[in-house]
């Protein structure tokens, strides 16, 4: 294993310091809940404990993370934090359906806790802990960019606010004795909560999200701003977790340049790319033809015909075949487009055979 990061060595510190505090609560509340017997205590006190399990994988991730790339792994193991927050999310829904179970027998057998000034102390501490771990979690992953001390976040955030809602069902405790079951039922479904929001955001993740919309405009900005770069189109951006991105991008360029001009132009804006962005972009050459004007022309006319069947419509690589009448091109449709592609392909054939005899190849792409 190679030596951590910064990245990854601050991280270890944090969660380290996290596993410790929670297990300061965790032991406290525990106790202090089966001593004077409040089912909502001992529940936070699990959850507690289950944040330490939390931040022990959170722990493991970076480690795992830090591992370089094999023959196995050829982009490295950086996604092992998405699997950490994923594991993460399970703990936390094992918990709370059995806390959502000992709350339901906490109301069944109607006991009424003893009410004690350590209990509102111990909690007082937590909601207190728990906000400054909060914080700490939160600082941490936006300078890390992690998304295992992000969940550790959220999930602090609850629980100092789950620790609040215990004193208040303590309190309530006073007149009505059944309060501590309500009480834990709540907690216990707060926590349930957080376990799925956890799960929806690793998975979603691990499955492939949509690139960030500021890097991929970022990415098209630095080719188009360079010379010889006439359009860019067909941007696919792939992320192997944390700092391993790569992407694949379409760049239209004149016809009359040199294979060695062109190729030097590319080489360049791959490493101004990587430089800007940390993203290993691969540019694929288009060339243009910017002598053909029957092709110019007819490009523009289907264009302006075109962008009126869809917001965000976009025409690439458009091509009148030499000697013949087929024109090809590829049209690059929005998702949220409500027009089916077949409806899209009659279309443009249709305006395509109404600006002269023509015999049209199109490619419709959901992008």
């Amino acid at each position: 294993m190679k030596t951590l990061s910064f990245r990854e060595n601050k991280g270890a510190l944090v969660c380290m310091i996290g596993v410790a505090i929670n297990l300061l609560l965790c032991a406290g509340k525990i106790a202090i809940g089966l001593m004077f017997g409040f089912v909502s205590v001992t529940a936070d006190g699990f959850n507690n404990l289950s944040d330490c399990g939390s931040g022990i994988v959170a722990l493991v991730s970076f480690y795992i993370a830090a591992k370089p790339a094999d023959r196995k792994h050829p982009f490295g193991h950086h996604r092992a934090e998405y699997i950490a927050a994923m594991i993460t999310g399970f703990l936390v829904l094992f918990l709370a359906v059995e806390f959502v179970r000992e709350s339901v027998i906490s109301l069944t057998e109607d006991k009424t806790p003893i009410l004690s000034w350590v209990v509102f102390l111990v909690l007082g501490v937590s909601a207190a802990a728990k906000a400054g771990l909060f914080a700490l979690y939160r600082i941490s992953a936006k300078k890390l960019d992690s998304d295992a001390l992000k969940a550790a976040a959220t999930d602090s955030f609850c629980d100092s606010l789950i620790a609040l809602t215990v004193i208040a069902g303590a309190l309530l405790c006073l007149s009505f004795p059944s309060a501590d079951g309500w009480t834990g039922l709540v907690v216990s479904l707060f926590i349930a909560w957080q376990g799925v929001k956890i799960l929806a955001e690793a998975s979603s993740k691990l499955l492939g999200q949509a690139p960030d919309p500021a890097l991929a405009k970022h990415i098209k900005e630095i080719l188009l701003a360079a010379d010889g770069v006439l359009g860019v189109h067909d941007l696919q951006i792939y992320g192997y977790g944390k700092g391993v991105s790569f992407a694949t991008i379409h760049a239209e360029m004149d016809a009359s340049l040199s294979m060695l001009a062109a190729h030097t132009v590319i080489d360049d804006l791959e490493m101004q790319v990587k430089r800007e962005t940390g993203v290993t972009l691969t540019v694929h050459l288009d060339p243009v033809d910017l002598t053909n004007r029957e092709e110019s022309t007819l490009k523009i006319q289907v264009w302006e015909a075109a962008r009126e069947l869809a917001v965000g419509l976009e025409l690439h690589d458009f091509r009148l075949i030499p000697n013949t009448k087929k024109v090809e091109f590829d049209v690059g449709v929005p998702y949220g487009c409500k027009r089916t592609d077949e409806e899209l392909y009659d279309a443009l054939v249709a305006i395509v055979k109404s600006l002269g005899d023509y015999e049209p190849v199109i490619r419709i792409e959901r992008e």
